[in-house]
Parts: structure tokens; C-alpha cells; sequence
């Protein structure tokens, strides 16, 4: 996203820019109650909101709601910053933005993690943006691992948790006008057009048999029982059992 970039109807490229005196002035402005005061000071600060949601929009989120989502951290930070502190109030203001778009994605993400994993999530991804930074290349599991000092298997569970879902009929790549999807990608060795059709002429053929041999069958072949077993149970002989399931494998056979 670049600053001429039009979000929820504003050019960003035309967004004011106030300086640190400007800030404070109006600052002090807003806390006495001067409302047009304080609407300055939203309107200075939107490139600030808008500088924070970048590092979001690799989440696949509309870039609206983030810097909507952004602004009401900006104006909680307006509102509740103290002017005689001496700190920036960027200082301040980045950190209640942070806090209320990450409050946003956990509260409406497709996918219900728990605060604890995000919070692992959101320690590993600051470690790794912090490694890249210093070493100019990616990290390893391991790295990130040991400078939180928890195993390996809970970074990958934390940065698996924070992945956003993706439709396998989202196209993944084009080229001349014909789009391939994720599920076009995806092989399937046992549902396979094949195995429907002999399935379904299986289940017709089991229909057309009489209740007994459908009986002796499934005791045969789902429960797993032996001739004697059968007969035992039906109240015939093996012989019978035998002849019964021999003609009713011939009429499946015949029906397929």
C-alpha cells in the first residue's frame, strides 16, 4: 500500500502532517474542551493510523476496516493522553493504535484462537521482525525458539494459529484470463470419479438383494464372522451359509 492510496474515501497521499509544537498546542486545545481542537488532531495524526495498518495487511483484512479500526485507537490515545508528561505523543498513540487493531483481528477472526496463543504469536513475530533487522535474514524455528526461551513446537503452533484461512477456490495464479485455484492443485487418490460411480453401482446392486442375503453379508463382511459363526446365528447350515453368499456375490457381480 502506498500513500496515494485512497482509504474509507480519503486520498492518503493529501493527509496532514502536524508538527511536535502543533501537536502539543492542540493537545492542550482539546483537553480544555475545544472540540474543532480535537478534530485537528485527528486529522493530523491519519497518517500515523495509516502508517501502523501496513504492518497489518498481510492478513488478507480490508484495508477500511483496519484504518477505521486504527482511528478509534487514535482518538482514545487524543483523548487519554496526558500533556504533562514529557513524552511524543506518537510515542503514546502508536502502541493504543497497535492495541485496537489487534484487539479487532482477535475478536473477529474466522478462526477462534485462544489469547494466549496470539499473545505467543504476536512475542514470536517481534522476535523475528527483530532478528531480521539485526542479521538482515530470516530466522529459524530454533532461533526464535531459544530467544523466548519455549520449544519449538509452540512457534510453530503460535504462527499456524495466526494464518489466515484461505478459500481453496481463491485463484493462485493466472495467466491469459485462466485462473488455478487451490483445490485445483489438490489430488485425491480415493474419492476419485471412479471410486463414486463403482460405489454407487455397488449400493444398487446390494438393494436388489433379498433381506437374508443382505443379512449374511453384513455379518460376513462388516462384522467379520465366519461361516459357522453365521450359521449359528441365522439358524442354518455352513452349507447353506456358503451357497446364500456365493449367490449373492454372482447377483452384485452380474448387477455391476
Amino acid at each position: 500500500m502506498i500513500n496515494k492510496v485512497e482509504i474509507c474515501g480519503i486520498n492518503t497521499s493529501r493527509l496532514k502532517v502536524l508538527k511536535s509544537d502543533e501537536t502539543i498546542a492542540l493537545l492542550q486545545r482539546a483537553r480544555a474542551g475545544d472540540m474543532e481542537a480535537r478534530d485537528e488532531l485527528i486529522n493530523g495524526n491519519l497518517r500515523l493510523v495509516l502508517s501502523v495498518i501496513q504492518k497489518f495487511m498481510n492478513r488478507g483484512e480490508n484495508a477500511d476496516d483496519l484504518f477505521q479500526v486504527g482511528c478509534i485507537g487514535l482518538i482514545k490515545a487524543i483523548d487519554n493522553f496526558d500533556t504533562s508528561l514529557n513524552v511524543k505523543f506518537s510515542t503514546y498513540g502508536v502502541p493504543m493504535i497497535i492495541g485496537e487493531v489487534r484487539r479487532y483481528l482477535r475478536d473477529y477472526s474466522p478462526i477462534r484462537v485462544s489469547r494466549s496463543m496470539r499473545d505467543t504469536a504476536y512475542k514470536v513475530m517481534q522476535v523475528k521482525e527483530k532478528i531480521i533487522n539485526e542479521t538482515q535474514r530470516e530466522p529459524s524455528v530454533d532461533e526464535i525458539a531459544k530467544a523466548l526461551d519455549i520449544k519449538r513446537e509452540e512457534v510453530v503452533a503460535a504462527l499456524d494459529a495466526i494464518q489466515e484461512p484461505v478459500s481453496l477456490y481463491e485463484p493462485i495464479y493466472s495467466e491469459n484470463g485462466d485462473s488455478v485455484c487451490g483445490m485445483d492443485q489438490i489430488g485425491d487418490t480415493v474419492n476419485t470419479d471412479e471410486n463414486w460411480i463403482e460405489q454407487i453401482a455397488i449400493n444398487e446392486a446390494i438393494s436388489k438383494l433379498s433381506p437374508r442375503e443382505k443379512h449374511i453379508l453384513n455379518l460376513r463382511f462388516y462384522d467379520g464372522k465366519t461361516q459357522m459363526q453365521v450359521a449359528a446365528e441365522v439358524g442354518i447350515s455352513q452349507a447353506q451359509v456358503s451357497r446364500l453368499e456365493k449367490n449373492a456375490i454372482d447377483k452384485i457381480k452380474k448387477s455391476i
